[in-house]
């Protein structure tokens, strides 16, 4: 039988004299430009875990200057305000450490010395309580991420992951028990979005500044391939895209409204490429729920068409909010605790995967 918990998203205040809650599991996020805070109960009177606080931290600006990420710039500003940011989070909930009852962080995938800084501050909190801890998958924290809604899914459903390093269709039976249906060939939707936000002059991250001039931009002035739609196969591959825009953006006036129309072109056939997967994923699966996470689920043009399609078509679309969409440390302490709630915790090794498949994990029966 696969356990699937249940969840709410609302702040729920902690109190340690109540029987109400398990010991909460403190969850840490620190992949790559983004440190994650939060801390997550089980909740014996309601809903399986309650999300009892969480904090962000960006480093946009940090990069802004170099146009991307700059991995040990990432690292070192990791160092200095992870501690600072597990104070303000566990204040936030009323908390004090001896009260936590694990510690769940980011193992993989994302850039190693990131992923180091947030492994080693975690396993280290977790032998000084004696409590247990866990390495936690990145994108099965962006997977899990809708469970924090009023209404989450349940499975069967397909799950499609798209953010900055990846574009994936997973067809999820249970935590842990994944199947990738697709993946991404060479560049990721959000990479190719920062890319061609770059080539075209907009300022960093590309991805948002290229959706808002998107805003103000005639879809149909030019038309761009919908890569890999004319052939079978769940794949994805975003590169040829990057350089259609290249060629067009090169060739055209470069005025501000020509960048608006090629930037809405572009991203209209980003969610169109999206919307065609993922239809076909649904009726490869026959399954009728399909759930979207990772920073590009927060582009307001793919929720909107995913959901027109879902009602056409006659499935359900699922999303985080706006928050959960990007790198969080709730996904992170909420996978965590199902999984240490499940009886799953890691020896006292620090140990991180830049490169890790989904389908690698074990199952939470």
């Amino acid at each position: 039988m696969v356990n699937w918990p249940d969840v709410t998203g609302r702040a729920v205040k902690y109190n340690v004299h109540t029987n109400r809650f398990s010991k909460p599991v403190l969850g840490v996020e620190s992949s790559c430009d983004e440190t994650g805070v939060a801390v997550v109960a089980r909740n014996r009177a309601g809903p399986g875990h309650v999300l009892l606080a969480h904090a962000l931290y960006s480093q946009v600006a940090l990069h802004a200057d170099y146009g991307g990420v700059v991995p040990e710039l990432a690292s070192r500003d990791h160092v200095r305000k992870l501690l600072p940011l597990v104070r303000q989070t566990l204040d936030q909930a009323g908390l004090d450490l001896r009260e936590l009852g694990g510690v769940a962080y980011t193992a993989g995938p994302g850039l190693v010395g990131a992923l180091l800084v947030g492994a080693g501050a975690a396993r280290a909190l977790a032998w000084a309580l004696e409590v247990p801890a866990i390495g936690v998958h990145h994108m099965e924290g962006h997977l899990l991420a809708p469970l924090l809604e009023d209404d989450p899914p349940a499975p069967p459903f397909v799950a499609l992951l798209v953010s900055g390093g990846h574009s994936m269709l997973v067809a999820v039976h249970g935590i842990g028990d994944y199947q990738v249906l697709g993946d991404t060939l060479d560049d990721a939707a959000g990479e190719a979005f920062d890319k061609t936000a770059k080539l075209m002059g907009l300022p960093y991250p590309g991805g948002p500044a290229l959706a808002a001039e998107a805003e103000h931009g005639d879809r149909e002035a030019f038309r761009f391939a919908r890569p890999m739609t004319d052939r079978p196969g769940l794949d994805f591959s975003f590169s040829g895209l990057k350089t259609q825009v290249l060629l067009a953006w090169n060739r055209s006036d470069q005025s501000e409204q020509t960048r608006a129309d090629i930037a809405a072109g572009f991203e209209q056939a980003i969610v169109e490429t999206l919307a065609i997967k993922c239809r076909r994923a649904l009726e490869s699966t026959g399954m009728t729920r399909l759930v979207i996470a990772g920073g590009v689920g927060a582009n307001r043009r793919l929720r909107a068409a995913l959901a027109e399609t879902g009602a056409a078509q006659g499935f359900r679309v699922y999303f985080p909010r706006l928050e959960f969409c990007t790198d969080n440390g709730a996904m992170i302490a909420l996978a965590g605790a199902i999984r240490l709630a499940a009886g799953q915790q890691e020896g006292p090794v620090i140990r991180v995967r830049p490169r890790w498949s989904l389908e690698d994990l074990d199952p939470v029966r």
